[in-house]
């Protein structure tokens, strides 16, 4: 199968692959260098040759859930291989490039989306799964419907879909009240003033609404967008399979400007303490992401996916995503300090000013996280977890004895927020020695 690959909407580059795995990327003669499909794929005459399907168009491609839809709806055959899956929603690609069949018209306009029948319609579990089957063929002709939690149907977990504007996070029984966890969250990032993806939360508190950020000022202009999971050349399943100190690496490998490189390298030291701050166990490779509109403009992508995972029963006994200094503890010490200041540039004095812009921040959303917790039943539990646990995670940041940190202990006896119940992880199965091992001794 012969793929076409367009930058912009014009055609820059053919992608083939002869026997599904070798997979081979050709750009076309009269491409200019400023046509590039990846930061790690440069205009070049010749072809890059990759053993499986390029990390750049991976990245976006459907798994779990929606691909079990899509091959619902178009046939088994969809999903049978990495180019047979990208022929079906290659066009629709977050960032400048998109992948088509043969004869497909990669400017075609998407298909309407009503979002305000999101914002203020029913937004249960059931409803959803329903509204991403109305729109996962519509992936054809302009919707991509995306999960980035991969279950399946019976135990659908996060749900994602993407629209030509906006995405659109749904909700499950497995993670309450999450739509309302990411917003405030997120809220939390933007007082603080870290750059952040726009967010809206639907009327029933159940639906998430998360402002695309691929656009030009002009608003219709795409930029570019890789993903660190994509940059590192890992697979999506391997997101986890990282460190903080590869993501400075290949950050510093690939924003070259020493401008633009420190700003960058600023913006992530704000993201790996908002981390902890929110004890967002979630913060991989996938989650961290630089855009560009061209190779002389590369920035850090603002804060997306930012959410308090540990309130959680699945997740609470996660560490951090991804160590710092081989330590994956939410008690980094010394060890984030030392980071911060060697990795990313931020001296110990910039280091405690950021802390407690971030934990001031934190103590401004903490009255909306109350005012929520009372007026949806399905956020009760979860956002009085959420005040527990930002309270560990602002404590855990004071590096220094003599830093002075504000609490949310008051805040959370005020709110009778004290009576939490217990998070009960759940139980590990247990594999028990195969019959086929000789007896021991």
């Amino acid at each position: 199968m012969k793929l076409h690959v367009f930058v912009h909407d014009r055609p820059v580059a053919t992608l083939e692959s002869a026997d599904g795995f070798r997979h081979i990327m050709a750009y076309h003669p009269d491409v200019g260098p400023e046509q590039f499909v990846s930061l790690l794929m440069p205009v070049r005459t010749e072809s890059y040759a990759y053993p499986d399907l390029h990390p750049v168009f991976r990245m976006n491609l459907p798994e779990g859930f929606l691909l079990s839809i899509l091959q619902e709806q178009l046939g088994p055959h969809v999903g049978a291989s990495p180019l047979n899956l990208l022929s079906v929603v290659g066009r629709n690609a977050i960032g400048r490039v998109k992948v088509a069949a043969r004869g497909a018209d990669p400017t075609q306009p998407p298909v309407a989306f009503e979002l305000g029948a999101i914002l203020r319609g029913d937004n249960s579990e059931a409803a959803f799964v329903e509204l991403v089957r109305r729109y996962a063929v519509s992936g054809v002709s302009g919707v991509v419907p995306k999960f980035l939690s991969p279950n399946t149907l019976a135990e659908y977990g996060k749900g994602t879909l993407a629209t030509d504007r906006h995405i659109i996070k749904g909700t499950t029984g497995r993670l309450p009240g999450v739509a309302l966890n990411e917003h405030f969250c997120m809220e939390v990032s933007r007082q603080a003033g870290i750059p952040t993806a726009q967010t809206e939360v639907s009327d029933d508190g159940q639906a998430l609404v998360v402002h695309r950020f691929d656009f030009e000022d002009d608003g219709a202009t795409r930029k570019g967008m890789e993903d660190l999971c994509s940059l590192l050349l890992l697979r999506p399943e391997e997101k986890y399979q990282s460190t903080w100190e590869r993501v400075v690496g290949r950050i510093k490998n690939v924003v070259t400007i020493a401008a633009q490189q420190n700003a960058a390298l600023s913006q992530l030291a704000d993201l790996l303490l908002l981390t902890y701050a929110l004890r967002n166990a979630d913060c991989h490779t996938k989650n961290i992401a630089l855009l560009y509109s061209s190779r002389e403009n590369i920035v850090l992508a603002p804060v997306y996916d930012m959410l308090t995972i540990t309130v959680y029963d699945d997740y609470a006994k996660n560490p951090p995503g991804m160590p710092v200094e081989g330590r994956s503890t939410w008690m980094p010490g010394k060890a984030l300090e030392r980071f911060l200041q060697t990795r990313c540039g931020v001296m110990p004095a910039q280091v405690k000013e950021r802390t407690e812009r971030i934990c001031e921040a934190i103590v401004r959303v903490t009255p909306q996280v109350v005012e929520a917790a009372g007026r949806y039943p399905v956020f009760h539990e979860t956002g009085k977890r959420m005040l527990h646990a930002w309270n560990a995670g602002m404590n855990s940041l004071r590096l220094q004895k003599t830093w002075s940190l504000p609490s949310l202990q008051q805040a959370i006896e005020q709110a009778r927020f004290s009576d939490v119940k217990p998070i009960t992880p759940t139980p590990r199965e247990k594999i028990g020695r195969s019959p086929l091992l000789g007896r021991r001794g």
